[in-house]
């Protein structure tokens, strides 16, 4: 069973995910950062895989994924530095990146290699639906990992309720038609459309992303999925306070 449903079985609701990138602020905080968030009641963590062209990040983000580039992260480097950990730690971690870097790295040795590191959950917001159901689909399965599915505002009803019938970890329910980045209050059109996917009452864990950076947004949207996604309020955190305190960041927002 994907580790995400063992965590979704015992808890349905206020769930609480924070995202940072491998390698940043410096090039060995990776293991220092998943210990710390997972030692103070984060739920599961997403790992970005730091890239060149990161197309659903904003400033935020890029700039951590372009330190970290400088910094010499790579993916052997991040799988290593997982691995270190794999008997320590017990937070479920999900991979985001991009397809051209799997395409790039080599797609049965991503997956080896996600298995060694006990992952088996990946977030690729740019693999094409008919790419997963033609190659990615049997290609993860042969390894017991499960891809998550990104849905928007503007993502049609069948769309949504195919990509639920497709998942078996969690859909990624994007807050807003933008890159992903720290935002004021959440808006009525974003209520409107949260209260929209609820109703449709899809089998599927709904985690919202993009924009949640504060204990009330999160708590906001948590009225209408099961929990959130924190990035770029992290991402900032870290690039001004380094790896200390990550309690005090967790504690601000549950």
């Amino acid at each position: 069973m994907n580790s995400l449903k063992e965590i979704f079985k015992n808890k349905s609701q206020n769930l609480c995910s924070v995202f940072f990138t491998a390698g940043f602020p410096g090039l060995n905080d990776t293991q220092k950062i998943i210990t710390d968030l997972g030692s103070n009641g984060v739920d599961f963590i997403e790992v970005g895989l730091p890239y060149s062209d990161p197309l659903a990040d904003g400033p935020t983000i890029q700039h951590s994924s372009e330190v970290a580039l400088g910094n010499g992260i790579n993916l052997d480097v991040i799988f290593e530095q997982l691995q270190s950990i794999k008997e320590t730690n017990k937070t479920p971690l999900v991979l985001m990146g991009y397809l051209n870097q799997i395409l790039k790295y080599g797609e049965e040795k991503f997956c080896e290699q996600c298995v060694a590191c006990g992952i088996d959950t990946v977030i690729l917001p740019d693999l094409p639906m008919i790419e997963y159901e033609t190659h990615y689909k049997q290609l993860f399965a042969n390894y017991g990992i499960s891809n998550v599915f990104l849905i928007t505002p503007q993502t049609s009803e069948e769309r949504i309720i195919k990509i639920d019938g497709l998942t078996d970890a969690f859909i990624y329910v994007v807050a807003s038609a933008s890159i992903t980045g720290a935002k004021g209050e959440i808006s009525k059109e974003q209520i409107t459309y949260f209260e929209r996917i609820k109703a449709m009452n899809l089998k599927s864990t709904l985690i919202v992303g993009f924009g949640i950076s504060s204990k009330q947004t999160f708590n906001t949207v948590c009225n209408y999925a099961n929990g959130a996604i924190i990035g770029s309020a992290f991402i900032k955190f870290l690039d001004t306070n380094g790896v200390d305190n990550i309690d005090e960041f967790v504690e601000g927002i549950l």
